[in-house]
């Protein structure tokens, strides 16, 4: 390969491509992570359940862990986003929005994904400070208040039927999006959550309009306003980028959205390309996230190793 082709070029620098270019620089790699600075959570005002980083703003770990992983020699950064990705010979060419062309012997594909949230005034504003999506990320803060459960398909059940154990105040908004069969509606009634079956109007603030992000409840068809301190959904997700589509990765059907397809090591379809992080993942967590950068970054190294 040329003497300027990187050993890996890691796309995302978020949890994963960050936990996958440390590894890549511990073994004394040439890796560049390029990253277009659009991570997931960025609407979040706290991380948690992350072992050692609890309750800390993520755009603060995400400093410190680039500082880390550019103490290492061999990695490199570049605030950019990555338009296109082709096989190219052995390796990869990697074209960059800021114009050029990086290349790579290997692809670690960290992504993410894009939340498509539900249509309801009032809705976006709130994403990730009343409006959320994880009671392990986000319920113990939120804890004995008035929650809420928007009805997005199948995981709104699994949401309802956790959030007891954060709060004996729980209801489900079908607003038309899943219909209850009775052992649903009996599984609910166990757990002491309320249904609603009037379609959702809007998200309205009240006292302390002056909070940013702020709920006081929703508004359900006929005026009445449900008081509400939080409302968690699940929204659809879709591919935060169109490489692994551009590079003919195989997709898996995840329970929200697509998710690209790989073995244990992280390899996908497409040889030489790796995929970590929530666009490879069904379940999506901080601690989750980092880990499978790790396998991806491990895997990467072992595979220009052994070859």
């Amino acid at each position: 390969m040329p003497n300027d082709t990187h050993d890996a070029v890691v796309v995302g620098g978020s949890w994963a491509g960050l936990s996958a270019a440390m590894q890549l620089a511990r073994a004394r790699r040439r890796v560049l992570v390029v990253d277009a600075g659009r991570a997931r959570n960025r609407f979040a005002r706290a991380a948690h359940g992350f072992l050692g980083q609890d309750g800390r703003a993520p755009a603060a770990i995400l400093e410190t862990a680039r500082a880390q992983v550019l103490a290492y020699p061999t990695a490199a950064f570049r605030a950019d986003e990555v338009t296109r990705a082709n096989v190219e010979g052995d390796g990869f060419a990697v074209s960059l929005a800021s114009g050029g062309t990086v290349r790579a012997r290997r692809l670690v594909l960290a992504t993410g994904v894009a939340d498509e949230l539900p249509d309801v005034p009032g809705l976006r504003e709130r994403w990730g400070v009343t409006v959320l999506h994880c009671p392990y990320c986000h319920g113990y803060e939120v804890a004995d208040g008035r929650l809420g459960v928007l009805a997005t398909g199948d995981m709104s059940l699994h949401q309802a039927l956790l959030l007891p154990d954060w709060s004996a105040d729980v209801t489900l908004f079908t607003n038309g999006a899943i219909t209850l069969d009775g052992e649903q509606q009996a599984a609910l009634d166990a757990r002491g959550v309320r249904i609603e079956g009037r379609r959702v109007e809007a998200l309205v603030g009240g006292a302390g309009e002056g909070n940013a992000g702020a709920l006081a409840g929703i508004r359900v068809a006929g005026g009445e306003i449900v008081p509400l301190d939080a409302l968690f959904t699940a929204p659809r997700t879709r591919m935060a980028s169109p490489l692994a589509e551009q590079l003919g990765c195989a997709f898996d059907d995840g329970p929200l959205g697509p998710v690209i397809r790989t073995d244990a090591r992280k390899l996908t379809s497409v040889p030489g390309v790796y995929a970590a992080g929530d666009a490879a993942l069904a379940m999506y967590n901080a601690t989750f996230a980092a880990a499978d950068g790790v396998m991806a970054g491990v895997a990467a190294h072992q595979s220009l190793a052994l070859a």
